[in-house]
């Protein structure tokens, strides 16, 4: 039997597809994967392989979910076989079949300039898990700036009841605070804020005079 594409051999690095995941993107607080099911029942992997390559196969895609980057694997089929705990020339005989434990993983380079391998299957996984996790970050900080916003103008109606209404100056205020790096709006950082918002008015209406008599 001739070597089956999953079988490492030596490889032209300059023609490597680019790993898009980079070794700063974590999944540390994951400590599940999605597994597609149905996907895997029906897929050539499970439908072809021996019982042995299909359960090294699934060891392989959690192995590669703690590696660096995420979801790659060491290119060195001795390192794989200390990973797997069995021997490497056993490791090494079950990669030459059609289909072996690295059925359809491909070297990529990566962004520190490793050579490493890729999974399709587990890429798509992890970029789709990056993206629910983006998603859910994003609708984090949307309901913080929400409460944020909605305590500012509770504190400043004790202020200024009318001002508290305005929805463009406590905003303005908020965006003041952040920037400023206030990390607790005491009374005094919040008086600070509306004398910065009364002094942006303040200049917008001078720039907006000037303006006009330079119309003039």
């Amino acid at each position: 039997m001739s070597p089956s594409p999953n079988f490492l051999r030596p490889i032209d690095t300059g023609d490597l597809p680019e790993y898009p995941l980079s070794c700063d993107d974590r999944l540390d607080s994951h400590f599940f994967m999605a597994w597609e099911r149905r996907r895997w029942l029906a897929s050539d992997m499970r439908l072809n392989a021996t019982p042995e390559c299909r359960a090294l196969f699934f060891d392989l895609i959690n192995i590669a979910y703690d590696n660096s980057p995420v979801g790659t694997l060491p290119m060195d089929q001795n390192i794989l076989a200390k990973l797997l705990m069995i021997d490497p020339g056993h490791f090494g005989s079950l990669c030459k079949l059609d289909y072996g434990p690295l059925y359809k993983w491909e070297a990529c380079r990566c962004d520190n300039g490793d050579i490493r391998l890729m999974h399709p299957m587990v890429l798509r996984s992890l970029t789709e898990a990056m993206a629910r996790r983006q998603d859910h970050r994003a609708r984090n900080d949307a309901a913080n700036s929400a409460k944020r916003l909605q305590r500012l103008r509770i504190t400043v109606s004790g202020y200024h009841a009318d001002l508290a209404k305005n929805d463009a100056a406590v905003r303005w205020m908020d965006e003041w605070l952040v920037k400023e790096g206030c990390e607790y709006r005491s009374a005094a950082w919040i008086e600070r804020s509306m004398q910065a918002w009364s002094n942006h008015i303040f200049d917008l209406g001078r720039s907006g005079g000037a303006f006009q008599n330079k119309g003039s």
